[in-house]
């Protein structure tokens, strides 16, 4: 073993790289975190399972909550909902559901009737639900019996206070109370989003299971291997943890830990990937093991810090939307990113220092652990329990077999490494760069032309008819379109204030009007509140809560009928309601994406010039990042919206969720500046050496390629991984976060760039003068450092030092 793997030598070995100024006694601060990590790896280890546990122990204590409110602020429905809960109650309340119910004998059945009615008297008692019940008077009046007298349902309205996860506990209850029913010929349905089961993602096993093979196959190790894995987990665990704390402070939906933890794994496992690619480059450069950890902390460090800095920055960029939901989602994402950007960092190097030599070491068994592990995560992860048992048995049985056969024990020979220009992909730069305007041109053409579906991109908040097609959401979904219209699952709620009992004459010729009005099949009303103060009229559409005839109705209604019917008049009839709530949140955020959008796109612009020195580099960045990212667009459009094998998925078409071309962008344009950092730095070492712009383009494409590929290939299954889910928005996150990533680490990083910098050539690198004496720098892949690995002593004196035997 070496001298510096003891942990006396160790603490005085090299702190790292020179400093920026070229003073060799003056390490960067990156150079010191990593060599602190990796001296103190013991404590580090400690202090973040120990942030691990006590997060999930205040989970435990304090418990979350959970909320999902689509209220845009001034705005006509959001002043609507205030009227309704000062005089209607739990009406105005966000959340809703329904128990629908049908017999053939019909619902005034008394053997029916007397179990309904139990039924729900048994939810009425629930302190957070009001239920109006089809047999109450009022129920009557709201007509929630159909015309045949076979199909009725109750309205469900929860308290202000009532979070999601509350919701749909008391879903299961209702559940079980509806499975003892025992009436024959009775068929019941739980209706409404709020009542659906939440279930835990497990959907990312499968994704862990796949980048456990993309790993193995990238390192040849191991143990490389499981350091980016373990890393990603500890990171995500601690980011769920805190979101579900955020939780109670502030308004966060419930799919929140989903995408936190799709995210989380995604770039966590990234990051530690590109550090541990420069570990592994440092040591067989000749470095000793904890300068290799401190170079790759002060260059590898520095750009997952940079691209992590970016995702969150972006996110955050969402708090100028002005609404609680956008901002709780944000948050969450953000704070995923930034605490397992942290651990890369931080743990990262810590567990190098714990593996040593072993990081470049692989035996058969563990290789064929990995390939169990791997087996029986993907089991659990689609729902195979014998895969997961099977794969389980694998594991332990090579464990346990390694210690009485000795060729499990031993080690795989190393793998051949090539020289950069006799790799597959210097070739390719080469052949790209050969015939730039074809593969330019063409590709520019191809993303543009899978852009299409985005000029027909409706946003809007998808309803109970995407759910799977054997849950009793989408049961009950169809059982009102079949007894009440489709409109009846999403009716919009008019209200108006009364000050004068002279008024009421002028409301009730307001739904006379409305009766007149096409597209709607039926206005019930006015209905006055106990105060007598208010009066409301539930409107049923002719059409599903999610079609755009129904948005039009809502602009109709605003802008000309109601107008029109209280004209010269001083009542004032508000149009409001969840679907009413929908077109005002899509519209305001529609306002707003060219803002965030511009912001975030002279954010990336700005970063990237200060990095590379370059006016076109991060132009030519920026446009090859829309160009990827509207191909994302275009394909989420395709299946989600235009319905193209949407039914493959589990769920149905719909509109766009207004907040996930803003999440995605947000997202997307962060990890797209890791793999430019990445890929660019390297083009410009090569370059500042070398002088040569075509051969410098090639050479870091050769030193990247297989790094960027393996970090895409995880991130593609990882979030590909999540359209498994349940609910349609982390379906849609995971197809465009995918294919998103996809598109960028083929088309654009295999052919764009090259091409790109083919044709331009020395202008990629020009920058004004002027601009350069302003423009700040910043160093996002540290310094060059000593190959030879020199370290220092306690007295300074300068030594080359070996890596540690591996024997």
């Amino acid at each position: 073993m070496s001298t510096l793997d003891r942990p006396d030598d160790a603490a005085r070995a090299s702190a790292g790289r020179p400093g920026d100024g070229g003073d060799s006694s003056s390490p960067s601060a990156w150079a010191r975190l990593g060599g602190v990590a990796y001296d103190r790896r013991g404590r580090v280890l400690i202090a973040w399972l120990a942030i691990f546990f006590i997060t999930f122990g205040a989970v435990g204590a304090i418990g979350a909550s959970s909320e999902s409110s689509f209220e845009s602020p001034d705005s006509e429905s959001a002043r609507g909902f205030e009227i309704l809960q000062d005089n209607f109650g739990s009406a105005g309340s966000f959340l809703s559901g329904s128990i629908v119910f049908e017999s053939d004998a019909g619902i005034a059945d008394d053997e029916i009737a007397t179990a309904m009615s139990e039924l729900f008297a048994e939810i009425d008692a629930f302190d957070e639900v009001t239920v109006t019940s089809p047999y109450s008077p009022l129920g009557v009046q709201q007509g929630l019996v159909s015309e045949d007298g076979t199909i009725a349902y109750a309205t469900l309205a929860f308290t202000d206070d009532t979070d999601e996860i509350r919701a749909s506990e008391i879903g299961r209850e209702i559940e079980r109370s509806v499975e003892e029913i025992e009436v024959e010929g009775l068929n019941v349905e739980i209706g409404g989003a709020a009542l659906s089961e939440f279930e835990p993602p497990e959907s990312e096993l499968i994704g862990v299971a796949f980048a456990i093979v993309i790993l193995i196959l990238a390192f040849g190790s191991v143990l490389a291997m499981g350091l980016p894995i373990g890393v990603a987990f500890v990171g995500v665990g601690i980011g769920i943890g805190t979101i579900q704390l955020l939780t109670n402070v502030l308004s966060i939906p419930d799919f929140a830990t989903s995408l936190g933890a799709m995210i989380g794994l995604g770039v966590g496992i990234d990051y530690a990937l590109f550090i541990v690619t420069r570990y592994r480059e440092g040591t067989r450069a000749g470095l000793d093991y904890r300068t290799a950890v401190v170079t790759a902390i002060d260059t590898a460090g520095r750009a997952v810090a940079f691209a992590g800095a970016t995702v969150v920055i972006s996110l955050l960029g969402m708090y100028i939307m002005g609404l609680a939901f956008i901002t709780g989602l944000a948050t969450g994402a953000a704070v995923t990113v930034t605490i397992t950007m942290a651990a890369s960092v931080t743990l990262l190097p810590a567990l190098i220092g714990f593996a040593g030599p072993r990081v470049e070491t692989t035996r058969w068994r563990g290789l064929i652990m990995a390939g169990g592990a791997s087996f029986a995560l993907l089991g659990i992860g689609i729902g195979v329990p014998l895969m997961g048992a099977l794969g389980a048995v694998v594991l332990v049985a090579t464990l346990l077999l390694s210690f009485v056969v000795p060729g499990l024990r031993e080690a795989l020979p190393p793998r051949a490494e090539k020289d950069l220009r006799d790799t597959w992909s210097y070739r390719w730069s080469r052949f790209v760069q050969k015939r730039p305007w074809p593969m330019a041109l063409g590709v520019t053409a191809f993303l543009l032309l899978i852009s299409v579906p985005v000029l027909g991109l409706r946003l809007g908040f998808g309803d109970e008819s995407t759910f799977a097609e054997d849950t009793t959401t989408r049961q009950a979904y169809e059982l009102l379109a079949e007894g009440f219209g489709p409109g009846s699952n999403g009716p919009l709620l008019l209200v108006a204030e009364v000050t004068d009992p002279s008024q009421i004459e002028t409301i009730v010729g307001v739904v006379a009007r409305l009766n007149e009005t096409p597209g709607i099949s039926q206005a019930l009303g006015p209905i006055p509140s106990e105060s007598q103060e208010a009066v409301l009229i539930r409107v049923v559409p002719t059409t599903g809560p999610q079609e755009e005839a129904t948005s039009d109705l809502v602009e109709i209604l605003r802008d000309d009928v109601l107008p029109a019917a209280t004209a010269g008049t001083d009542v004032e009839v508000l149009v409001t309601g969840s679907v009413a709530s929908s077109v005002d949140f899509s519209s305001y955020l529609a306002k707003r994406l060219p803002i965030f959008f511009v912001a975030v796109l002279s954010l990336s612009f700005l970063l990237l010039m200060m990095v590379f020195r370059s006016v076109l580099v991060p132009l030519k960045a920026v446009i090859m990042n829309l160009l990827s990212i509207g191909g994302a667009y275009g394909l989420v459009v395709a299946v989600f919206q235009w319905g193209w094998g949407v039914e493959l998925l589990g769920t149905g078409n719909g509109p766009i969720e207004p907040f996930l071309p803003m999440m995605l962008f947000a997202i997307v344009f962060g990890l797209s500046m890791d793999y430019e950092v990445f890929l660019l730095s390297r083009v410009k070492e090569e370059y500042d050496k070398t002088g040569d712009a075509a051969n410098s383009v090639a050479d870091g494409l050769a030193a990247t390629a297989r790094v960027i590929t393996a970090a895409a290939a995880i991130m593609v299954v990882v979030f590909g991984s999540f359209v498994l889910e349940d609910q349609r928005v982390i379906k849609m996150f995971g197809l465009g976060l995918a294919s998103a990533v996809f598109l960028d680490a083929t088309l654009v990083r295999m052919l764009l760039v090259p091409a790109t910098m083919e044709l331009l050539g020395e202008k990629n690198w020009w920058l004004p003068k002027w601009l350069d004496k302003v423009l700040p720098t910043l160093n996002v892949e540290g310094g060059s450092h000593d190959a030879a690995g020199a370290s220092r002593d306690a007295d300074g004196a300068s030594r080359d030092v070996e890596p540690a035997s591996t024997s």
